[in-house]
């Protein structure tokens, strides 16, 4: 019988790899520094025409600046930890859907629980 089972994909921290998470980390604080400057212009603009009650824009102007402000934290933190980590350590990319083929008799403590597909610059290392 075949089942839907959730599996984890690892990646395998190289050279590369650390480069190109630092960049895309990099370009999304970029990203969200340029949105947040975004929105700071939009709410001085609309606070100068009032034409708009003020209050509850201002309260969800600063909420959505702050979502940014909280989300470039974040990615300084991935920078941080990023910076840290030793070349070789595995990291959780994403998890996705497979089939697994169970039997009866089969352990199914060991069949639901071990799937985990380890990647290394692309290319599928080992898969547990």
């Amino acid at each position: 019988m075949n089942i839907l089972h959730t599996i984890t994909v690892k990646q395998v921290l190289t050279v590369s790899t650390k480069e190109a998470l630092q960049s895309r980390y990099e370009d999304q604080k970029f990203q969200l520094k340029r949105e947040h400057e975004q929105l700071q212009f939009e709410w001085k603009k609309i606070e100068r025409a009032k034409k708009y009650p003020s209050q509850k824009l201002s309260q969800h102007f600063q909420k959505e600046m702050e979502e940014k402000l909280e989300k470039i934290k974040l990615l300084d933190f991935q920078l941080e930890q990023l910076a840290i980590l030793p070349i070789g350590s595995e990291l959780k990319e994403k998890e996705v859907q497979g089939m697994i083929d169970i039997q009866v008799g089969d352990n199914w403590d060991e069949a639901a629980l071990s799937k985990t597909i380890i990647v290394e610059d692309g290319i599928i290392k080992e898969i547990r």
